[in-house]
């Protein structure tokens, strides 16, 4: 194939708006801050989780302790009972015997339920404090992840804006050069995938960095200026310039 030397150069402003667009396209793949964004949902998630063990935890003690109330309530009114039966002094012998045997019983069960509670009210104590520090937590976690959006979404609006400029750049290149040696390019370009040319530079294809061997560079040096030449490793139409070392 040929084509007009001057035409062949431009291909090395396609091929450096294709690698421009390939570094966005890899940056978009990669970006740190998406990932930020998926370390810190983790966080979030794992705190959002926390949240509900602590509040479970903290319900399940609340039950309790009104269970305690219930029954210490329960306690209290049955020992007043017996309390006013003995302060009636209608009550026997053996029944007076038998009530004050129950009202030290259930001062005792009164006691043990007490304390009971006051154990169970000091870890409800605990369990509350920590309700409040899963939910402060979570909600910087929350923040954190606004955050890492925004820096996230930030990033993908300056990779668009990047890609649109260099879109416009090389439809303004590709314009520029005839359709066959657009095609050869571009098919070229698919097989690599990176770009479909390179310089010539100091002898050395700066597609694939191979320095062109004594035949190559023959070959090379006696083909017309407008013949499209190729390099034998990599492919690629081989831009011959001032600084190409023939």
């Amino acid at each position: 194939m040929k084509a007009d030397h001057f035409e062949q150069q431009k291909l090395l402003e396609l091929a450096a708006e294709d690698v421009a667009l390939t570094q966005l396209a890899h940056r978009r793949r990669t970006l740190p801050e998406a990932a930020a964004v998926e370390a810190v949902a983790d966080k979030e998630r794992t705190l959002a989780d926390d949240v509900v063990r602590a509040e479970t935890a903290a319900r399940d003690l609340q039950r309790e302790v009104k269970r305690l109330e219930a029954d210490v309530e329960t306690v209290r009114a049955r020992a007043a009972k017996d309390q006013k039966l003995l302060d009636s002094g209608s009550v026997s012998a053996k029944q007076m015997t038998d009530l004050q045997h129950e009202l030290q019983s259930l001062t005792r069960r009164q006691s043990d339920l007490e304390d009971q509670e006051l154990e169970l009210m000091e870890q409800l104590e605990t369990a509350e404090a920590a309700v409040r520090e899963a939910h402060a937590g979570r909600e910087e976690a929350r923040a954190a992840l606004e955050r890492a959006e925004q820096l996230r979404d930030d990033a993908l609006a300056d990779i668009a804006d990047g890609t649109a400029r260099h879109e416009a750049a090389r439809a303004a290149v590709a314009g520029a050069i005839t359709a066959p040696l657009l095609a050869l390019y571009d098919r070229i370009r698919t097989q690599t995938g990176a770009t479909g040319a390179a310089m010539l530079k100091a002898r050395q294809c700066q597609g694939c960095r191979i320095e062109l061997n004594g035949r190559e560079l023959a070959a090379v040096r006696n083909a017309d200026p407008h013949e499209v030449v190729r390099c034998e490793n990599c492919g690629r139409i081989l831009v011959r310039t001032a600084e190409s070392g023939l």
